[in-house]
């Protein structure tokens, strides 16, 4: 795949707050995850033009993290600012894969691949990804 959703990348500033670390200050592992999440959600509202509400409304489907891969490379700290990146990687029948990395200025402090499985709204049973996003992620 080779087109411009797929060959972009988003990225989300994120602060480090108070609330994300543990008590010398460094940001706590599970936090990282709270960070891409946000980034995907942006990423999906911003290229892809849905929100999580609106897949849900207009297609009764929403994607729900299958698998995730994680490298903690180096630890974020109070009040850095970070910049969470999302990048499409692979279209399947019913799932995309997305990588992804936190960096602080030009340092990787984390970086990720997530596996994203298109499911109903009502049983999350997987379905293949809507033909609009398929057409929007392939062409």
């Amino acid at each position: 795949m080779s087109n411009s959703i797929q060959n972009s990348v988003f990225t989300l500033p994120v602060r480090v707050y108070f609330q994300d670390t543990d008590s010398g200050g460094v940001v706590y592992h599970a936090n990282y995850v709270n960070f891409l999440e946000r980034a995907r959600t942006e990423w999906l509202r911003e290229c892809c033009g849905y929100s999580n509400a609106g897949l849900m409304r207009e297609f009764g489907v929403v994607f729900v993290v299958r698998s995730l891969r994680m490298d903690y490379l180096k630890p974020a700290i109070l009040d850095d600012l970070l910049s969470v990146s999302a990048q499409l990687k692979d279209v399947r029948r019913s799932s995309v894969v997305l990588s992804q990395r936190v960096l602080r200025d030009k340092d990787v402090l984390v970086d990720a691949e997530v596996c994203l499985v298109c499911v109903t709204v009502d049983g999350f049973k997987p379905v293949s990804v809507p033909q609009h996003l398929r057409e929007k992620w392939t062409t």
